[in-house]
Order: structure tokens, then C-alpha cells, then sequence
């Protein structure tokens, strides 16, 4: 039966509580937080604030972690932050041995959503006058790369036509993980992995998602500032930011604090669920190995749009987008995608897929209103889907009742209403 969201938990809903856990499962339930702050004055480059932005679709959050885990994840939540408040919410479990539930202050691994704060250092840089977005790579890393065509920008965009890696090293999903997840890699192993393929595309022709375009981003970033790219976050994202929850462990293997366990689905249908929590992430790195919370989250994509972290001139080229497929609605940024979703609104972020992890994280142009979401499973292309349904219920707000109506019991949305299926930043075999 669907879950269901809790505004309070009384003592008689605190009971249903624990009988769910008793069944291995938590049940959706929502907690509000003071209200956020107000936003500083925008600039005078900053897009105009959209009035009278629809109140958050709770129930159609919900449903949506509900349908994640109908489609396999063992739990999901998802935080919005917005001028009225802050809404968190969870559903089942963040560790299926224990049948400890879902908790919004727990860290997980955000996979591709790195490659924002990647960008972002890079496009520091840009500001401080240290790279230009329009200069061969090789201008910077002599002699990286066979084509001195392929510039910054290109990697920025995944149109440099460098091919992914880990197409290949993910071909067979568990046994490939299991190859890597304690391996540690340099950063010219995984370019002479990319190097070793075919490219896709020539430089600058064509939007080719490849995790090799942000491992060569991490190694400019290393280069230009002297330092690793960890030192580089720390001091130029995390520690202004606050995010007390936000860490780049490479190669430490630990999610540290309180860990959401991931879990990735087997190729064969029926085989059990393998835990991925410990690895390396050293395949990824730059493009992938940051870990975070849903609170932290929303707080960088929310700083990021208002102009905390670049020049105003900068953000504009990193939120100018082109598509990534013929929808219409998906687009790709320097480091960042926008959607635009059915009601009009258009949100700027990143999803995120590592073994064990679908994320998505989400800001208006403003960075007024904010998200965050989580599933601990990967592999199972329904359940990113799914997730991808708390974007239009948090900035869309409540469907019309014919439609919000239709929701299946599992939460899932009808055939009428089927969301587009989650873009896949690693290749997935369900």
C-alpha cells in the first residue's frame, strides 16, 4: 500500500511508526523547519523573480519517493527550501541490515552532481583570470590531449568528443564495480582509458555526456591552483558555504558521520541488491566522488544562483544552456543542467548516479526555492525516473484533481502523466 506523509507524528501515528519499521519499512513523513531567511537583494544581472511561485505539492513528493521505492530503491527522501520554510521528507530505509529509517540529516554519495562543484572551481579560476573557457586544453596541460581543438568549454559542455570510460568499465555492472571500487586510480589513467576508445563527436559539434571531460577538468583544476582538487573545494566552496556535511574522501573508502547505505542492482533480474556504500569512487573522482546531505545541497545550488560563487558575467555563461535531446526540455549548461519543466518554471542543477545513489539537486534561476532528493539504490532506471518526479511536484505544486487523482497506488504516475525517463550520467542496464 502507498505510504503516506506526516505533518506531526502523534503518539497514534508515532505507533504506525514503528510497526512499519517492525515490517522493514518507514513510511514518508515530513518535518518543517523554521522559516528560510530572506534572500539578499538581487543584483542587477540576476533573472526576475517569478511572483507568486506555487506552494510545494507535498503529497506529490511523497509519491514520488513512494514510487522510487515501488520501483526497488529500499529508501528515498527529499528536502525543499523556499521563502515559506522548509519541507523534509522521507520514505523506508537508509539501511536495509539494520531497518534504520531514512534520516534527512544522513550523507550519501551525490555521483555527478561533483561535477557542479567541479565547475564551479574551474570557473573560479576563469574569474580570477587564470584559464580563458575558449583556450585549448593543451594550452594548459601540454600535450593531454590528441586534438588541440578541444578547449575548456568543451568539457565544461561534454562536447569535446572524449569518450566515456566508463561505458566500457560498467559494461557488466557488478562484476565491474567490484573490479574498481577499491582501486585507486591517477588522473592520466582514466584519460588514457577515454583516449584508448574512439571519440564520439568532433570538438564542439555535439553534446556527448562523458565522465572523462570533469576527470580532466579536476586535473586543470589541480595544475592551476597548485594543490589537490579536495583543498580546492574545501577552501573555495565547502568552508564559506558551511557545508558541514560536504567532503571529498578520495580514496578513503567510509562514508563518515551518519551514512546512507547504497545498493546497486544486479544486471539478472532476482539477484539480490549488492551494498556499494564503501569505495574508492577513484573511476570518477572530479566527475563524481563528492559526498553530501540534502540540507547541504540545497544550500549550494540555492548560493550558486544567487550569485554567491561567481562574477555575474560568469554565471551567465555557466546558465547558458543547449540541448541535450529533443525534448525540448532538457538542456546543458557549463557543468550544470536546466530543466524546464511543465509549468513553465526552469530549474538549474545536476543529477547524480553512482553504484548505489540516484540524486538529484535543483535551484530557480533566483535560488529562492531549492531541492534536493535521494535514493539509495542505482541500476534500475525507473527508480531514477521516479525520483525525478519530486522536480515537478516541489516547483510546479499541486496537480489539478483529475490529475493528482490518477496517481497509482504505488504512487507512480499514469501513462497520461509518465515522467521522461531520468537521463543516465552511467550506464545502466534496467
Amino acid at each position: 500500500m502507498p505510504l503516506t506523509s506526516h505533518r506531526r507524528l502523534t503518539a497514534g501515528a508515532a505507533a504506525t511508526l514503528v510497526a512499519a519499521l517492525a515490517a522493514g519499512l518507514a513510511p514518508a513523513t515530513t518535518a518543517f523547519a523554521a522559516p528560510a531567511p530572506a534572500p539578499a537583494p538581487a543584483s542587477a544581472s540576476a533573472a526576475p523573480v517569478v511572483a507568486e511561485a506555487p506552494a510545494p505539492d507535498v503529497d506529490g513528493i511523497v509519491a514520488a519517493l513512494n514510487s522510487a521505492m515501488a520501483n526497488g530503491a529500499p529508501g528515498a527522501m527529499a528536502r525543499f527550501t523556499g521563502p515559506d520554510g522548509v519541507e523534509s521528507l522521507t520514505a523506508g530505509v537508509r539501511d536495509r541490515a539494520t531497518g534504520a529509517p531514512m534520516d534527512i540529516h544522513a550523507r550519501f554519495r551525490i555521483g555527478s552532481v561533483s561535477k557542479t562543484f567541479s565547475a564551479v572551481v574551474l570557473l573560479q579560476l576563469v574569474d580570477e583570470g587564470r584559464l580563458e573557457l575558449d583556450q585549448p586544453v593543451n594550452r594548459y596541460l601540454p600535450g593531454l590531449l590528441p586534438d588541440d581543438r578541444i578547449t575548456v568549454r568543451h568539457l565544461l559542455t561534454h562536447r569535446s568528443g572524449l569518450a566515456d570510460y566508463t561505458n566500457a568499465m560498467f559494461a557488466d555492472t557488478v562484476p565491474g564495480f567490484e573490479a574498481v571500487r577499491n582501486r585507486v586510480f591517477t588522473y592520466q589513467e582514466l584519460v588514457d582509458l577515454s583516449l584508448s576508445e574512439p571519440r564520439t563527436t568532433e570538438p564542439g559539434v555535439a553534446y556527448r555526456y562523458s565522465n572523462a571531460n570533469f576527470v580532466v577538468v579536476g586535473m586543470l583544476i589541480e595544475k592551476l591552483t597548485g594543490r589537490p582538487v579536495e583543498r580546492a573545494y574545501e577552501r573555495r566552496i565547502f568552508k564559506p558555504l558551511k557545508l558541514r556535511d560536504t567532503s571529498y574522501v578520495h580514496p578513503d573508502t567510509r562514508i563518515k558521520g551518519l551514512p546512507v547505505r547504497g545498493y546497486l542492482h544486479p544486471d539478472a533480474a532476482g539477484e539480490p541488491l549488492v551494498d556499494s556504500t564503501e569505495q574508492t569512487v577513484s573511476w570518477a573522482q572530479s566527475a563524481g566522488a563528492v559526498i553530501s546531505s540534502p540540507a547541504d545541497l540545497n544550500t549550494f545550488t540555492s548560493a550558486l544562483m544567487r550569485g554567491r560563487l561567481l562574477s555575474p558575467e560568469t554565471l551567465e555563461a555557466m546558465t547558458t544552456v543547449t540541448p541535450t535531446d529533443t525534448t525540448g526540455t532538457r538542456f546543458y549548461g557549463l557543468g550544470l543542467r536546466r530543466y524546464d519543466l511543465s509549468c513553465g518554471a526552469q530549474v538549474y542543477g545536476h543529477t547524480g548516479t553512482v553504484q548505489g545513489f540516484y540524486t538529484y539537486a535543483f535551484s530557480t534561476r533566483d535560488g529562492r526555492r531549492s531541492l534536493s532528493a535521494v535514493a539509495n539504490t542505482s541500476n534500475h532506471g525507473a527508480a531514477n525516473t521516479a525520483l525525478g518526479g519530486t522536480l515537478e511536484a516541489a516547483f510546479c505544486g499541486p496537480k489539478p484533481a483529475a490529475v493528482a487523482s490518477a496517481r497509482t497506488a504505488s504512487g507512480a504516475a499514469t501513462a497520461d502523466a509518465a515522467p521522461l525517463p531520468a537521463e543516465r550520467d552511467l550506464p545502466e542496464r534496467h
